[in-house]
């Protein structure tokens, strides 16, 4: 990489995009893919911006020059509409198909006819033991739970969430390690925790809790309810 040229921002008025549709010409694929070799890129499409175009490394956006020489490292704006493009199309490339999730594998919670939520948690993740507890003041949602440990941060959790899923009461066995700070007995069952990492990892889950709803979408942010509302209109 001769350059990397940092950007917070990027405000342009431009009024539509439909980049997941245009990919580069070849020439300039081969160009930059020469230049960022040292980049695991999977796509690289226009946008609106002539000259300018979209990298995909992972589960991230960046943006470049013809020649990959510019890296820009931000979010694209339409000023004329009012809409994050960066956002809208990492909502795009992130998505999964819901009907690859092995819900068999996951610890199932809530209303059948609820509004269906996927997280992948780890017990001993801080961040995921607030979700819960938020959780239990929601009302008609449907929540599949996979257990993966992060172990390099939490080294205790591989073997809890293998107690967690050979207990009798799976759900609340979760709470009580969670919430309660409950130690359970070692697990003695089968469990599918490693299929769970090998999957996170094909679904560029990095990090817990993170939350997809039934309609593929990664969660950013916002009043969850609402969020999952939105994907089921």
């Amino acid at each position: 990489m001769k350059s990397l040229l940092l950007l917070c921002t990027l405000l342009l008025p431009f009024t539509s995009w439909a980049a997941d549709t245009q990919a580069a010409d070849a020439k300039t694929v081969g160009a930059i893919r020469a230049t960022l070799s040292d980049m695991p890129i999977k796509a690289i499409h226009n946008t609106p911006i002539a000259g300018v175009y979209e990298i995909q490394v992972g589960d991230t956006i960046y943006y470049t020059d013809k020649t990959g020489q510019y890296l820009i490292n931000g979010h694209m704006f339409d000023t004329h509409i009012k809409q994050d493009l960066t956002a809208k199309r990492l909502a795009d490339i992130n998505r999964i198909n819901w009907k690859d999730l092995p819900l068999k594998d996951a610890i199932v919670s809530g209303p059948k006819d609820g509004l269906k939520m996927a997280v992948f948690t780890d017990p001993d993740c801080p961040y995921c033991k607030r979700l819960e507890e938020n959780l239990q003041k929601e009302t008609g949602i449907r929540v599949y739970t996979f257990l993966f440990p992060l172990t390099q941060l939490h080294p205790d959790a591989y073997e809890k969430s293998k107690s967690i899923w050979c207990a009798k009461d799976q759900h609340q066995a979760m709470l009580d390690v969670m919430l309660n700070n409950k130690t359970l007995a070692k697990a003695t069952c089968k469990t599918p925790i490693d299929d769970n990492m090998k999957l996170a990892e094909k679904l560029n889950v990095r990090g817990t809790p993170t939350i997809f709803a039934e309609d593929g979408r990664k969660y950013t942010g916002g009043d969850l309810k609402t969020w999952l509302q939105q994907g089921s209109k």
